[in-house]
């Protein structure tokens, strides 16, 4: 016998790396009515489906557009179908980039949480995870940028390509409020959220129009984990049990040429 749970409700966490989106997702997980996940691939599987459909010979002479809707819908669906809790919050950068597509699919307007940070940070981040892992190995970055890759200046460069972590995360923020979907996004500063996590997710469950709840902030467990070694790095996505502020880090690691970046910050910047 086959069991059914009853259709769920999905919220999307996608924004900026090393910007506290796992922390984010564990804290949430607290909630007992709250699935959360690690970097999910189930949005990549539904573009894939979207855009192999649109070139099938068969679909182009016999368009059923409503078809294709039902099943990107039960792709979402049936993924999560073993989940009993009612409300499952999808970790995915990308979603930013396809909220036409998820807004048809889901029949509503999206809500996506937003972690950002200062982009000298992020950007500090990423040259210290590269500084520990080039003892033992080479990444993937290095080696298709080897002769950038030789200057902090010149590895940062990399990191804000559009083809980039830091850079494609970085365009779909901004992409997202170009094409007036601001009132979908709830932007979360990093450093605001580790300075007062309580005011944060009070705003993120107004936000969401969902019951409050008291969240325990000085013991984090991680319960969602991914293998870090697929990017090359390790610890990526391992989180700290206390949630507290951080000294800025790009001053020290990158140096003064990185104050350019600080332009970036338009949330801030726009305070």
């Amino acid at each position: 016998m086959i069991i059914k749970n009853k259709p769920k409700d999905f919220y999307f966490v996608a924004g900026m790396p090393r910007s506290g989106s796992t922390l984010l997702c564990n804290i949430l997980a607290q909630n007992p009515r709250f699935h959360t996940t690690g970097t999910s691939g189930v949005m990549d599987v539904m573009f894939g489906v979207r855009n192999a459909w649109d070139g099938l010979t068969e679909f182009k002479a016999a368009p059923n557009e409503a078809g294709k809707m039902r099943v990107l819908r039960g792709i979402l669906d049936n993924y999560y179908s073993d989940i009993e809790k009612p409300i499952v919050f999808d970790k995915c950068r990308g979603w930013l980039s396809l909220i036409e597509m998820g807004e048809k699919v889901l029949g509503q307007k999206m809500k996506i949480i937003v972690p950002v940070r200062d982009v000298r940070d992020v950007l500090a981040s990423f040259e210290k995870l590269w500084r520990a892992a080039a003892a033992v190995s080479q990444v993937r970055q290095e080696s298709q940028n080897y002769f950038k890759f030789q200057t902090v200046q010149g590895r940062t460069e990399v990191w804000m390509q559009a083809d980039q972590p830091v850079g494609l995360a970085y365009n779909r923020v901004v992409d997202a409020v170009q094409r007036g979907y601001s009132d979908r996004l709830l932007l979360v500063d990093f450093d605001v959220m580790t300075a007062n996590p309580k005011k944060v997710f009070a705003d993120i469950y107004k936000f969401l129009g969902e019951k409050p709840f008291e969240h325990n902030f000085n013991n984090v467990k991680q319960v969602t984990w991914e293998d870090d070694s697929v990017h090359g790095f390790k610890g990526l996505h391992d989180i700290r049990s206390r949630v507290e502020p951080m000294k800025p880090q790009w001053p020290t690691v990158l140096g003064p040429f990185a104050e350019q970046y600080g332009k970036l910050n338009f949330w801030k910047n726009k305070q």
